[in-house]
């Protein structure tokens, strides 16, 4: 199969290298043309826009930055698409607007699978993110081959819009620990403890996160650099606590983990990334969480 990929950053431009290490063709289109300068040494093929990448491909995965550039983009490769064709959205949409962009999409016999990833940058470089896919058996069971390229776990949550609820249930789960990872490292520090000793019990015990091993090594290390920023950490905040309103579910440790983002926004700005929630507490006390031997990225 034939697969375009339309947005080269920080997390697509990987998961398009993995389709090309699989032995997959891909036509690639990025508003920044040097973003796919190395997918087109590895062997894909450059499209000078979305409805480029349309014509040639049989099916089209794209990774967004916000609904209103996914809706842009849908729009723009819509007409060139062929019928009964899947466009594949791997971007972190509400569940509102994966129904609504899908129903566009369905009237001009163009069928959606939601895809949203979770895990981290570093694991889609390896080819080893986690994929929670939503839609129908049959288009899952054809993208399988190509989810399993980009993946190493995949989950199929159910119809369209089921994946959209678990990827934010996920990422408001590792907001709020984020924010327990800082204090908790705080604590140790303020306690006159060695952090680096300090993150390795933590790490052994029935304390510990993937977010304490990951994001907490980044605090560590003063880089902070998860390559997600806090807008894009508030958005996501923003649809778990849409759905708490929606489910009637109260949501005290999600809301109070957006205004501690909020905050950070105010300190920092929206584009700083978002471990540096950690850094407001670094900065009221006066403290620094540096502990030697931690990486500035995850590999």
């Amino acid at each position: 199969m034939h697969y375009g990929y339309i947005g080269l950053g920080n997390l697509g431009g990987h998961l398009a290298n993995s389709l090309l290490r699989a032995g997959f063709k891909v036509t690639v289109h990025d508003k920044d043309r040097s973003l796919a300068d190395r997918l087109i040494a590895a062997g894909a093929t450059w499209a000078d826009s979305a409805a480029d990448v349309a014509k040639a491909v049989d099916h089209v995965i794209t990774c967004l930055p916000s609904p209103a550039v996914s809706e842009l983009v849908l729009r723009q490769m819509l007409p060139s698409m062929k019928k009964g064709s899947s466009w594949i959205e791997t971007s972190t949409l509400g569940r509102d607007d994966i129904l609504r962009l899908g129903a566009i999409a369905g009237e001009q016999g163009v069928r959606m699978m939601e895809l949203p990833v979770t895990g981290g940058v570093h694991l889609a470089a390896r080819g080893e993110i986690t994929m929670l896919a939503g839609g129908d058996d049959d288009l899952f069971a054809l993208h399988k081959p190509a989810l399993e390229a980009m993946g190493n776990q995949i989950f199929h949550m159910g119809p369209l819009g089921c994946a959209s609820i678990i990827k934010v249930i996920t990422n408001m789960l590792a907001f709020i620990h984020l924010k327990a990872c800082g204090e908790a490292l705080m604590l140790a520090k303020r306690g006159g403890l060695d952090l680096g000793q300090a993150w390795h019990a933590i790490k052994a015990s029935s304390g510990n996160s993937f977010v304490h091993e990951t994001e907490g090594a980044l605090i560590l290390n003063g880089s902070y650099d998860i390559a997600f920023n806090i807008d894009l950490a508030l958005k996501d905040l923003g649809f778990a606590l849409q759905f708490g309103r929606e489910f009637g579910v109260p949501l005290d440790l999600a809301g109070a983990t957006e205004q501690t983002y909020v905050a950070a926004r105010a300190a920092y700005g929206g584009t700083a990334q978002s471990p540096m929630i950690a850094k407001l507490l670094e900065d009221l006390l006066g403290t620094d969480l540096r502990a030697p031997g931690f990486p500035a990225r995850l590999e």
